[in-house]
């Protein structure tokens, strides 16, 4: 009998461990069904087109994430965070990440007015709207692309700036 009875037992923890139909992984936590890179991204698996909301208590500015590279992942894995846009060079809004980003095998790029990028010497983002005259850079990482003119990139320096993914 208690043989019987260990063999059964032993038969529905098994059953427990087989995948879902049709090869489906079942979710066991509420963070493995609310994954940022997943749920916002319009290709499972890929976080090309993922929204980010940067915003202030006046201002939001989404930027639609362009590349599926390790830098643009573990930037939607650090959010949300909150950050302070500051202006640079009369070329870009810049803001403070809270760590590096983790970068390599990321390609570099030749930035456009209209993306957003990050800056592996400095550790930190850029809101390119004159990037004439820059040029290719292993050490620039192309992230997204947004839309906005430098008066309404203007509306969020100095100011706390709420980073987050887009619902």
């Amino acid at each position: 009998m208690k043989r019987r009875t260990g063999i059964l037992l032993l038969v529905l923890a098994l059953v427990g461990c087989s995948p879902s139909p049709a090869g489906e992984a079942t979710p066991t936590s509420a963070s493995e069904t609310s994954s940022p890179t997943e749920t916002s991204s319009p290709a499972a698996g890929s976080v090309v087109g993922t929204v980010v909301r940067f915003s202030t208590a006046s201002a939001s500015l989404d930027v639609t994430i362009g590349e599926d590279n390790p830098a643009t992942r573990d930037f939607l894995g650090m959010l949300p965070l909150t950050v302070t846009m500051e202006e640079f060079a009369g070329r870009e809004k810049i803001a403070d990440l809270p760590r590096p980003l983790h970068y390599e095998g990321s390609p570099g790029s030749d930035p456009e007015d209209g993306d957003l990028i990050y800056f592996v010497p400095w550790e930190n983002l850029g809101f390119y709207y004159n990037a004439s005259g820059i040029e290719f850079s292993d050490q620039t990482i192309h992230l997204g692309r947004y839309n906005a003119t430098p008066e309404e990139l203007a509306r969020f320096e100095g100011k706390e700036v709420r980073v987050e993914v887009g619902r």
